[in-house]
């Protein structure tokens, strides 16, 4: 199995923290954001990490990753928030790069996760069909930023919606995924169909009514760093652990 951390992007919401450094290696709690992201998937086991970012930052990732032999920073080539790839078009990106034949897991770099992540691997491996991790933010107001979701009795997705106008649920669908060797062909195709390569949500919305997936609650808390408010919120949480 391998382990894609998808950190692209440019965070420009968080400027001036993120104009010469990483989101993903801000320090949340002591240390940077990617060593916490890679502590609550390391019971995962993937024998090879990739970390995709780009041309700007890629210097930062390689000097971060020095020490770590199983990590791989991809240079997606890019240099700025207008000629980006975006999130679906960096996984298409690396699996074309690095050759990858292998079942995936897929998180973004500014996704934290109060606690270790240890059955999200043997559910997926038991399911051997895609698999979106599943939070409830608790607050129906913000749910227009995520997705909507709905599943059946065994957890199947029957409905998505990226950024619903009108949402009925706080459960929704974050940037955690497994996709099995089977189905990233899959994500080839939705590339080269001229899909919209951003928002990683996009592509379970298109991918859940040609194949079965499936839905995993992670447990703990869950912080999608995307404002200083939510970096600030992070790294007190994690000072005090």
């Amino acid at each position: 199995m391998k382990l894609l951390v998808i950190a692209a992007g440019y965070a420009t919401r968080l400027y001036p923290l993120t104009l010469n450094q990483p989101k993903a290696l801000l320090p949340v709690g002591g240390r940077p954001m990617l060593d916490r992201v890679l502590g609550a998937l390391a019971s995962v086991k993937p024998d090879r990490i990739y970390v995709v970012t780009n041309s700007k930052f890629a210097p930062h990732f390689r000097d971060w990753a020095a020490a770590r032999p199983d990590v791989i920073v991809v240079d997606d080539g890019t240099t700025s928030d207008e000629d980006k790839l975006g999130a679906i078009g960096d996984i298409a990106f690396v699996l074309d790069q690095a050759q990858v034949d292998d079942d995936l897991v897929v998180v973004a770099g500014d996704n934290l996760f109060s606690d270790d992540l240890v059955e999200f691997g043997a559910f997926c491996r038991a399911r051997n069909a895609p698999v979106v991790a599943l939070h409830d933010v608790g607050d129906l107001t913000q749910m227009s930023k995520y997705n909507a979701i709905e599943t059946d009795e065994q957890g199947r997705i029957t409905y998505f919606e990226e950024k619903p106008q009108n949402p009925t649920s706080t459960l929704t669908a974050i940037a955690l995924y497994f996709y099995p060797r089977h189905v990233l062909p899959l994500i080839r195709q939705y590339v080269d169909e001229g899909n919209n390569p951003d928002q990683p949500g996009r592509l379970v919305q298109w991918l859940y009514s040609r194949v079965d997936m499936f839905t995993w609650r992670v447990p703990g808390d869950w912080y999608d760093i995307g404002s200083e408010e939510t970096l600030r919120q992070a790294d007190e949480n994690f000072s005090r652990n």
